[in-house]
């Protein structure tokens, strides 16, 4: 019975000390409230375009919509210049149906640095095309996100580590909630096959 109270009380507090072992040292609760979630584990998280349009991520971007998500970082110089070369393969096939039937999306895995106008000029500095929208956001909106999405390792160190984050894409759609993913540096034609078959 002592030691069913003992595992009991552990139980507990251990969500509550979780923060303060990931992030070491004292945890300050953050100020912003977390967001309202759709029920489905996406979280309806306020954040920017490149364009400096203010959106919420499943009502404005994910809603009943199929959508392509994959993450990256304007300094990045290593996953993100080949990912962002071969999503252009994507689009370009897919060009009829960009901003109609599919919805991509690039989200910063450093929002603390990338602003509106960071992503502009990673896009225009890689040609990225209309009908590709690139995000930005609060820190632990972002953060939330990129959990929720599925873009982390169970690794502490691999986690750690930004370009583990680089070389997914999620494909899914919201409203039926059917999710999958691929390697961002798959074969054009195999990522858009795996895009066709939610259509």
């Amino acid at each position: 019975m002592k030691s069913r109270r003992i595992f009991l009380a552990a139980a507990v507090a251990t969500p509550l000390l979780y923060p303060i072992f990931k992030h070491g040292g004292t945890y300050t609760p953050t100020p912003t409230p977390l967001p309202v979630d759709d029920g489905r584990g996406l979280p309806n998280v306020a954040l920017q375009t490149h364009d400096g349009r203010h959106v919420r991520f499943h009502d404005d971007l994910v809603k009943d919509r199929l959508v392509v998500v994959n993450m990256m970082y304007a300094n990045c110089s290593n996953l993100c210049p080949a990912n962002t070369a071969n999503l252009l393969q994507v689009h370009e096939i897919l060009r009829e149906h960009m901003d109609k039937d599919v919805f991509m999306y690039s989200l910063t895995l450093q929002p603390a640095i990338d602003k509106p106008a960071d992503l502009r000029r990673y896009m225009e500095k890689f040609g990225v095309k209309p009908g590709w929208t690139f995000l930005t956001g609060q820190p632990d909106h972002v953060e939330l996100l990129r959990l929720r999405l599925g873009f982390y390792s169970l690794d502490a160190v691999a986690d750690a580590d930004l370009k583990q984050h680089t070389g997914m894409l999620r494909i899914g759609h919201a409203g039926r909630d059917r999710w999958s993913m691929i390697p961002a540096l798959a074969a054009p034609d195999q990522i858009v096959n795996s895009i066709s078959s939610y259509m």
